[in-house]
């Protein structure tokens, strides 16, 4: 705050001094153009030490979230094209038709909230941190189903304020499929096609859902393929669209007869295909390299070895997918380093 004040009497005393030169006939002219370079001076200013909706607070790097999603996302094709690419396509434009919105569909430790946080991360200086990047999860912040209108006031409040303070804010919906139906109609408005609402301009904005809804019917496709002797990798968006669409309006949750899907509203349904030991092991491989282990074969084959996998006669999926490999690696090593002290306190 005080190196605030240390640039704002400096633009002062240069204001002065540019008015004190101008001639009587143009000291109008001077005021203004003096009063316009001051603001343009001071918001820079302020935006170098505190955060600000513009550069370098707004990133909008996308080619590191391209590399960020190829390097650390596996098994997931259709997520990571549809994401680069849809992301990219709505903040490019000047002036988007309309907000974006996202659906993530998938079981539990497909990759959803990870590939939502690396789209945070590449979108805004701080990343989740951000004050224009707006976290709700379902079972936390809409708990009770006799709540239901009262949630959808304070939503609609929250997302109006915010939108105001920044154009280009992201808001996430977690747990989706434990929230009442109807809730989410609240911001029904905000990602239609209106140029304005109340005043407001909602369609820079960007609106994220993460569901479990639609994960059976997702995982049976990717099991059709596998049987099938296809790769995972020919399953279409086309195919998965229409599945997830359905789940998502017919099964219970925020989404079910929604006038979001029914007004088609949201843009793009992005499946997480269920993950193979293949992909699992390497989520083991860079979460060792995380916390500054050696990735050995053995070490990366014990701890896969820990997780549960399905169907029972192939045992081809992860349960948990990706989720649980940080508490069972941090059991086996610390049994390993266990067992390190013990021979080396015997040896003394």
């Amino acid at each position: 705050m005080e190196l605030l004040r240390v640039h704002l009497l400096v633009l002062l005393l240069l204001t002065e001094v540019a008015l004190a030169r101008a001639e009587p006939q143009t000291m109008g002219e001077s005021v203004g153009a003096a009063f316009a370079a001051f603001v343009d001076a001071y918001q820079y200013a302020k935006c170098k030490i505190s955060m600000c909706c513009e550069k370098p607070w707004l990133t909008s790097n996308f080619t590191g979230l391209r590399t960020a999603l190829n390097e650390r996302l596996y098994g997931q094709h259709l997520a990571m094209h549809t994401v680069v690419q849809a992301v990219k396509a709505h903040f490019d434009k000047e002036s988007p038709q309309k907000a974006l919105v996202l659906s993530f569909h998938g079981w539990t430790g497909g990759g959803k909230n990870y590939v939502a946080s690396i789209i945070a991360q590449h979108l805004y200086a701080r990343g989740m941190d951000s004050a224009f990047v707006h976290l709700f999860i379902g079972g936390l912040h809409f708990p009770h189903s006799d709540d239901v209108a009262s949630y959808k006031r304070q939503l609609r409040s929250w997302i109006i304020g915010n939108v105001t303070a920044c154009e280009r804010s992201l808001f996430i919906f977690d747990e989706v499929d434990l929230m009442d139906e109807g809730v989410l109609d609240a911001i029904k408005p905000f990602i239609n096609h209106y140029p304005q609402v109340n005043g407001v301009d909602f369609r820079k904005s960007t609106f994220i859902f993460l569901s479990n809804r639609g994960g059976d019917d997702i995982t049976q496709r990717t099991l059709d393929y596998f049987r099938a002797g296809k790769p995972r990798d020919k399953i279409t968006l086309r195919e998965m669209e229409e599945i997830i669409t359905t789940a998502a309006y017919n099964e219970e949750g925020g989404l079910r007869y929604s006038q979001l899907i029914s007004g088609h509203l949201i843009d793009h349904f992005v499946p997480f295909l269920p993950l193979e030991r293949q992909h699992v092991m390497l989520c083991i491989r860079d979460y060792l390299k995380l916390m500054n282990h050696e990735p050995t074969e053995d070490r990366i084959k014990t701890i896969a070895d820990s997780l549960q996998y399905f169907p029972k006669s192939t045992q081809i999926y992860s349960a948990a997918g990706c989720k649980r490999i940080a508490q069972k690696a941090d059991l086996i090593m610390q049994a390993e380093m266990d067992q390190q002290d013990d021979i080396f306190r015997n040896e003394l």
